[in-house]
């Protein structure tokens, strides 16, 4: 029986919470200089944006980057396919969060033609190897599926046709994906056959509710990794220094943003 959606009231305190936990877990990757890398995969409209987003809204951009590769260059295409998602490893004190990771190869394209089935074959049998050598190597490997129902998946696509804020995050193979229900299926239980290791798991998140999702996962994120609390740095406020007598231009020769805010208050 799926659980009941979470209330505001709920879940609002604890992703507050939670996200002061990342923060401090954030503390002791940068002292220690882990390495941490967290694949979000799943259907289109599963809810993987919303969660990156909670995860990394309070985290410090210098040092958790979100990976969100667009399709392969020609050269690209002509490289080893993992060679590009190794230069987006995090080195020492880094956390990344790939928007879709490797695992394309798995999906979309395996579901889509865009490559062949020998590459595919290829690419479940070095996947597994792959990411034995970067949780050997002392990265923190965690990858979630986001799995959500095609009702919906059709719910939230319909959604996004009709709002024109949320239209970008709908694409003619989101679309696509929707005639394609039982053909990505497939693809994705042959994928979690092949790469459902005891090194690197693969994490199941229902995600039918966003909120129930978001909070599950960034638990699950924070009970998994191994990190300790850091002893905060010690900051005091300096006093002002005294003036030197230095005066500024008039403010007539700078330009400056029109006062919209004071229209809307007119009104």
């Amino acid at each position: 029986m799926a659980t009941a959606k979470l209330p505001r009231k709920i879940y609002e305190p604890e992703l507050l919470r939670l996200q002061g936990e990342l923060v401090k877990m954030m503390e002791w990757v940068r002292a220690s200089g882990a390495r941490i890398v967290v694949v979000f995969e799943g259907r289109d409209a599963a809810g993987k944006g919303g969660a990156i987003q909670r995860v990394s809204q309070y985290l410090n951009p210098r040092f958790c980057h979100i990976v969100a590769l667009p399709a392969p260059t020609e050269r690209q295409r002509g490289q080893w396919y993992f060679q590009r998602y190794v230069e987006q490893l995090p080195a020492a004190g880094e956390i990344v969060l790939l928007d879709r990771s490797w695992y394309n190869r798995a999906g979309v394209e395996r579901v889509m033609g865009f490559c062949t089935e020998a590459e595919h074959q290829r690419f479940l049998h070095q996947a597994p190897a792959f990411e034995q050598m970067l949780v050997e190597d002392g990265i923190h490997l965690r990858k979630y599926w986001f799995s959500v129902s095609a009702q919906e998946q059709s719910r939230r696509f319909a959604e996004r046709l009709d709002n024109p804020l949320k239209r970008w995050k709908l694409s003619p193979m989101d679309l696509e994906s929707m005639t394609r229900w039982d053909d990505y299926s497939r693809a994705r239980d042959d994928m979690l056959a092949h790469t459902d290791t005891e090194h690197a798991p693969w994490w199941i998140v229902e995600a039918e509710q966003k909120r129930n999702a978001r909070i599950n996962m960034i638990h699950h994120l924070l009970t998994s990794v191994p990190w300790e609390p850091v002893e905060p740095r010690v900051l005091t406020m300096p006093g002002r220094a005294p003036s030197t007598g230095y005066e500024r231009p008039p403010r007539e020769v700078q330009r400056d943003v029109p006062d919209h805010a004071a229209t809307l208050l007119k009104k």
